[in-house]
């Protein structure tokens, strides 16, 4: 290992994650012209941002730094694959994992793997369903489009706050920092589809201001305890969600998890380890 990823890794344990992150989080909604065009101009240059594909191309014509990052793209950006039982990719970004869910745990990297009930919030029963089941995990750099979107029809049975770190989720921090993803701050989304139950974890990361969802808004911590929020109660009225439709973003990038119960899809060759994908591409198909 070279000795910079050496003192980054060491500097993930030491940072104040929490603190370095509510900072960005309000430089990145500062609406002074001054910072937030130079935080956009910084950015759009340091990543190249593909404009083009923006609903609103001119980068400094948004009123904030978060607004930039989560840009709407134009409508035929990301078209939906048009095989009528596809599972979508969720996001763009790239899949860094894929693969069986084993004796509980989930694979992160030649090394690691971390433990299902853990990444759900410590709840078994919300887990069981999953024992033995399918996982996708999709990486979102930088540059990336931060919406996320639906793979499938589904209706929000129940939303979970897991507090946590803030560790970097790239894949040097991936490969090294053991139960990476079920030490992160996370919001978990259970669904249930025609494929059977899904869930889809936002995992939260160094300088990620915050996690969105379309039905609750911003999601913030709750003294640093793991809530839980029913849909599947009488006296709310259901959250359906279509194929392809937004259901959160981040406000700067992370991770996204998404979970199948067992024998219920199979991936595609279209996604591969490492492998840029996009929203709306085939990810994989009901067994």
């Amino acid at each position: 290992m070279h000795f910079k990823d050496q003192i980054f890794l060491a500097s993930q344990y030491a940072a104040p994650h929490h603190l370095v992150s509510r900072l960005m989080g309000l430089a990145s909604d500062c609406r002074t012209p001054a910072v937030k065009n130079w935080m956009i101009s910084r950015f759009v240059r340091r990543y190249g941002v593909d404009m083009t594909e923006a609903l609103v191309e001119d980068p400094l014509a948004y009123d904030t730094f978060n607004q930039f990052f989560t840009r709407a793209l134009k409508p035929d950006a990301r078209p939906l694959d048009a095989e009528p039982h596809s599972i979508l990719c969720p996001a763009d970004g790239a899949i860094s994992q894929l693969g069986r869910i084993e004796h509980g745990r989930i694979f992160q990297a030649k090394g690691h793997s971390y433990s299902l009930t853990a990444l759900l919030g410590g709840d078994s029963a919300r887990a069981a369903e999953f024992m033995g089941g399918d996982f996708a995990t999709v990486y979102l750099s930088p540059r990336d489009y931060h919406r996320v979107h639906m793979p499938c029809d589904g209706t929000l049975r129940e939303m979970v706050h897991v507090p946590g770190r803030l560790f970097s989720v790239n894949p040097l921090t991936a490969s090294h920092v053991p139960e990476l993803f079920a030490r992160n701050e996370r919001v978990v989304c259970l669904f249930d589809t025609e494929y059977g139950p899904m869930a889809m974890v936002l995992v939260g990361a160094m300088i990620v201001a915050s996690i969105e969802t379309v039905w609750a808004g911003l999601v913030t911590p709750h003294k640093r305890k793991v809530r839980s929020v029913r849909y599947d109660e009488s006296a709310r009225t259901p959250i359906h969600l279509a194929k392809g439709a937004e259901m959160g973003r981040f406000l700067l990038g992370s991770t996204v998890i998404v979970l199948f119960g067992p024998n219920r899809v199979r991936w595609t060759d279209t996604p591969s380890v490492r492998g840029p994908v996009r929203m709306g591409e085939l990810l994989a198909l009901p067994n």
